[in-house]
């Protein structure tokens, strides 16, 4: 029905017939002369129906946004001063002497190039939803990705293995989602929340080298990092010690950057110790964009007189870290006091604060509540290591 994707069509195409279909993204009339853009999942081209062909003529002005059309026509350069550098096909366009509508369409709910679309009427209308040129490319880099890892790991000796779908229960992190038996009532399938158990089969059987891209299933509330259905890419090995693993897993990654986004990443990878990393900044996978490091100040606080620092700098379990924050001094109280709540979440036994309006003018230029326990080489120690 079609030689070319739409928004393949380019110089190289000059004076050829081609046949198209796709989308109308959006129709022109300019004085007696039609413009279609015609849209696939490769981009857009430019069409134009002039008045000599009648019933081509005519079928071009009925179409509307989103009617479906088969295009035949012939690639010439577009008129100097109409070029469109945003497009491929900006160079040229489609000079219709076929139009069929394959089918027609109603007014869409909302504009593909509308940004401020409720998610609501996203999902509710998630066909028309996935036409958007931006959904389009997502799914597209998340095929080409997939395809890469496919033939990375099959070059590597991997074997895709599909694991059973419907299976028992086992102690995960979240509850199951349960499938009724049909032919044992009152009994229930589980939908697997990991394939853990089976891979762990797979490799006592001898298939040293498994992978499948899985489907998950965890009965939770859904949350930016949750889901109650994923997919992830699964992978287990045999006879593999963790440097080997670690080495292949890198290697996957920076091939797959490279071939996808044409983005070369360090070879090897920066690796950190889970204990440096947690020591340094109590995360096991600290953002090295913006490091946000913990300072030892222990050592400064131990002989304090203010036991709130000293108690637990001499504590061999406990230790007294300071952070420097940049533009921190622009924080405003009720914003320290939410990280202080938010630190206690996660086991802090305080957090404390000095703001830095003038570094040249010292203790002068310091403004803590703390300020009055701290002696003067305290301060000027803890000011000279962050």
């Amino acid at each position: 029905m079609r030689s070319h994707y739409c928004g393949q069509v380019d110089e190289a195409l000059l004076d050829q017939q081609v046949t198209l279909c796709g989308w109308v993204n959006r129709r022109r009339d300019h004085g007696g002369v039609i413009f279609i853009d015609l849209r696939d999942r490769e981009g857009i081209v430019q069409v134009v129906f002039d008045p000599d062909r009648v019933d081509v003529f005519n079928n071009a002005e009925k179409a509307r946004n989103e009617y479906v059309l088969q295009v035949v026509g012939k690639v010439r350069r577009r008129p100097a001063g109409t070029e469109n550098a945003n497009l491929r096909s900006g160079q040229i366009e489609i000079l219709g002497v076929e139009l069929n509508v394959l089918n027609t369409s109603e007014t869409p709910p909302f504009q593909l190039d509308e940004d401020n679309v409720g998610e609501e009427t996203r999902l509710t209308y998630r066909y028309i939803d996935l036409r958007r040129p931006e959904m389009q490319k997502r799914m597209q880099m998340r095929a080409k990705v997939t395809g890469f890892l496919r033939r990375f790991l099959e070059d590597n000796g991997f074997l895709d293995i599909e694991t059973p779908m419907l299976t028992k229960a086992t102690p995960e992190g979240a509850r199951d989602y349960l499938v009724p038996s049909r032919t044992h009532p009152g009994s229930f399938f589980a939908l697997p929340q990991s394939p853990q158990l089976f891979k762990q089969l797979l490799m006592m059987s001898g298939m040293d080298r498994y992978y499948q891209f899985a489907r998950c299933f965890r009965d939770e509330d859904l949350r930016a990092d949750r889901q109650p259905e994923f997919t992830q890419l699964d992978i287990e090995t045999s006879f593999m010690d963790d440097n080997a693993i670690m080495g292949l897993m890198e290697a996957m990654m920076r091939a797959t950057f490279k071939d996808t986004l044409g983005i070369e990443l360090p070879n090897p990878l920066p690796r950190m110790p889970y204990s440096e990393a947690m020591h340094r900044f109590g995360s096991d996978k600290p953002d090295m964009r913006i490091p946000l490091e913990f300072i030892e100040v222990s050592d400064l606080m131990a002989n304090v007189e203010f036991k709130v620092f000293s108690a637990p700098a001499k504590d061999p379990d406990s230790r007294v870290v300071a952070m420097r924050l940049p533009n921190g001094g622009e924080l405003s109280r009720k914003e320290i006091d939410d990280y202080t709540a938010f630190v206690g979440r996660y086991g802090a036994k305080g957090l404390a604060y000095i703001k830095v309006n003038d570094l040249a003018a010292g203790r002068e230029g310091l403004q803590s509540p703390i300020m009055k326990f701290l002696p003067d080489e305290t301060v000027t120690g803890i000011m000279e290591r962050t």
